[in-house]
């Protein structure tokens, strides 16, 4: 039998913070804790509720939290991250951070640097990698089935799930900064050339009532070895849908092709009395993967996948393709 761990979920901010306090409370052998002290000024008691409602453990502050637990889920807003690790790495926990890793380089750096100086585990939180649809996907490419990847598309659309999404000083921007490091990821593990320039097209008619960055982006990527890419990025998914968004992909090689719809395993109807279209998923489920790989590295003191040097480059894609939409330009992508 597994030995027992204590994981804490700092800050409900994030809305996987849900999904993932649920998938530690259905593992064995994991005690989880929760504290949540910065909810919104309309909402104060936010960290509480949401505890007592789904039966979690909740202290009043992070510190109390660090002390009490061996690894940590952070879930905070995107400016937040910095501050999370830190305050976690100085007391010793294995660190599970919500993506993106942070909102400027300097941040970014700053998080590398304290992980490193207290040595201790770190996972960026990319659940699409482990769906058995991408699985299957990848080795086709490893086999060389397609040949060489020269070209993709794809789409990750969703619904607009918080306002501090579309709030620069909080997120670091907006769509691409929340929903492009998911295909970004995903190539990665096909195309062994990184990312070399990115630019954007970016608009903000979607929910333009709360937006201050884009709601609407296209971005177009190129590889070091002439492998190209477009990514549409939108918070385009309506509110009345029935699922949250999804992620499209569509990779050209240099003997075949391939389109890919990583969450379509769904039962779908409509409610009988109200009309509403109903999706529900099945199969194996990438939040729950994504969290019992983080506690196998725990438990086992290994290094995660992805870890430290697959954020740190994402990242910078992620911040050339945000700075490409500002500035209306091709942005190269810093070079670790």
């Amino acid at each position: 039998m597994s030995a027992a761990i204590a994981i804490g979920v700092m800050s409900f901010a994030h809305i996987h913070a849900r999904s993932y306090l649920q998938v530690l409370l259905d593992t064995p052998g994991v005690e989880v804790l929760s504290s949540d002290p910065d909810g919104p000024a309309d909402d104060p008691s936010r960290g509480e509720r949401l505890a007592s409602a789904m039966g979690v453990t909740y202290v009043d502050s992070y510190e109390e939290l660090v002390a009490r637990v061996d690894a940590v889920v952070i879930t905070g807003e995107n400016n937040e991250h910095r501050a999370l690790v830190e305050l976690a790495a100085t007391a010793g926990c294995a660190i599970l951070c919500e993506k993106p890793l942070a909102t400027t380089e300097e941040d970014a750096e700053a998080i590398d640097n304290a992980v490193t100086t207290h040595g201790v585990p770190f996972m960026l939180a990319l659940p699409v990698r482990f769906t058995s649809a991408f699985t299957s996907l990848r080795s086709m490419v490893d086999r060389g089935d397609l040949g060489r990847v020269v070209a993709y598309r794809a789409a990750n659309n969703g619904k607009l799930e918080a306002d501090w999404f579309v709030d620069p000083d909080r997120s670091g921007g907006g769509a691409i900064m929340d929903h492009v490091i998911h295909v970004v990821d995903l190539i990665s593990l096909l195309v062994p050339s990184g990312v070399v320039s990115a630019a954007a097209a970016t608009n903000r008619v979607l929910h333009r009532d709360v937006a201050h960055a884009e709601t609407g982006a296209v971005v177009s990527l190129q590889h070091s070895d002439g492998t190209i890419g477009v990514i549409d990025c939108s918070f385009s998914q309506p509110e009345s849908a029935p699922t949250w968004g999804g992620l499209q992909l569509s990779v050209l090689g240099t003997r075949g092709s391939v389109d890919l719809d990583v969450f379509r395993p769904r039962l779908r109807g409509l409610d009988a009395r109200s009309g509403v279209p109903i999706e529900l998923p099945y199969g194996a489920d990438a939040d729950d993967v994504l969290l019992r790989t983080f506690i196998e590295h725990v438990r086992a003191g290994t290094v995660p996948v992805p870890g430290m040097v697959e954020a740190r480059r994402l990242n910078r894609t992620v911040l050339a393709a945000r700075d490409a939409g500002i500035r209306e330009t091709t942005v190269g992508v810093q070079r670790g």
